[in-house]
């Protein structure tokens, strides 16, 4: 009888640990989104296609897209509505730029800074850097990406283009999401960060 129990139990525990997938990623940043696309409470996924959701499709981990930019604060700039994929306007602020050398090459973006996240616990030092490559419509989403930041102490600043994620309207158009500025366009391809989203 002991000896029953006891293959019972193996048995109960074996199948509770094949009903679980294990979260999918190579790196801290892609088991997160992955972990957040899967969970209910958090995805943006449309329910039928978080219902056969494995994980989003990343370009693999290249250190080459981690830089480190030379970081200026903007001066006297004045709040502007962004435009976004519905009527909503959010008003951000150009807080800065960022110079940086990708594959021997120079470029430079804006950073913004979202006049209402800031009044939020937590976001007080939150910036926001949109930007388009030579990527998006093909291996990346059409309408560009995202880079989520923090203001930095000094005068220099890492992005990392691998943590480069698609606004939530890339999967489900309920969404409102910024149009990325034209200005924050680079002239090469960025692989790296979050691909275009394939539905299953």
């Amino acid at each position: 009888m002991k000896h029953i129990l006891i293959l019972l139990l193996f048995v109960s525990t074996l199948s509770c640990g094949q009903g679980k997938q294990p979260v999918l990623g190579e790196t801290d940043f892609q088991r997160e989104m992955n972990a957040e696309y899967k969970d209910a409470s958090t995805s943006p996924l449309k329910e039928k296609d978080r219902e056969v959701f494995k994980g989003l499709d990343f370009f693999k981990f290249d250190s080459t897209y981690v830089v480190t930019a030379t970081f200026t604060k903007a001066l006297h700039e004045k709040p502007f509505q962004m435009k976004t994929t519905t009527d909503r306007l959010p008003v951000y602020v150009k807080y800065g730029e960022i110079s940086f050398s990708l594959k021997g090459e120079t470029f430079k973006l804006n950073v913004y800074q979202n006049q209402d996240l800031i009044t939020k616990e937590g976001y007080e030092d939150y910036l926001f850097l949109p930007f388009l490559d030579d990527t998006n419509g093909d291996e990346s989403y059409g309408g560009g990406r995202y880079i989520d930041m923090r203001i930095p102490s000094g005068d220099t600043i890492i992005v990392d283009f691998n943590s480069a994620y698609n606004p939530y309207c890339a999967y489900n158009e309920k969404y409102s999401c910024p149009i990325v500025p034209r200005e924050n366009y680079l002239d090469t391809e960025v692989r790296a960060g979050v691909k275009a989203f394939k539905k299953e």
